[in-house]
């Protein structure tokens, strides 16, 4: 497999098939993207509360949102970068609210496999160093998950 994903389900509220959806779609988009063979990340599906507990603590903000990314591959103060080892690439870590995902769903008027495919497509671009901070990122970003997901068969 081009990407080795390392799947959480601490609200134990998705299915196997499910499960299996979202890797497949994060492989999918790992090869569209060419990321490296054996390439690894970590998607975990969490409660409302545990995200806004994250989402306060490292982005200070106090409310749950819906995806949030964190990218290994940015170094922090003080950090350096080791080169010349031969390791697998580990871009990081994508959490992932269930209930958020559930009410987008319906909100958005499409399947709840259809948003959680999207938040994960979304979460798995911001390892890759896209954002969406300037308008001309959030359109190319944007417009890079609509095709993932259309290319995959989940259109709108």
């Amino acid at each position: 497999m081009t990407l080795v994903i390392d799947s959480n389900d601490e609200t134990n509220s998705l299915n196997d098939n499910e499960l299996i959806q979202i890797e497949n779609i994060l492989a999918f988009a790992s090869k569209k993207q060419n990321v490296e063979q054996g390439s690894e990340i970590s998607i975990t599906f969490v409660t409302n509360e545990s995200i806004q507990e994250i989402n306060r603590e490292y982005r200070q903000k106090d409310y749950p949102t819906d995806v949030i990314s964190f990218a290994m591959e940015e170094l922090g103060e003080g950090e350096v970068e080791v080169v010349g080892v031969d390791m697998p690439r580990i871009l990081g870590d994508i959490i992932i609210s269930i209930p958020k995902a559930k009410e987008q769903a319906e909100e958005y008027g499409h399947s709840f496999m259809r948003e959680l495919s999207f938040l994960a497509v979304h979460g798995f671009l911001h390892l890759l160093g896209y954002d969406h901070e300037t308008e001309e990122d959030e359109k190319e970003m944007f417009s890079l998950q609509r095709e993932i997901l259309d290319d995959y068969g989940l259109k709108r």
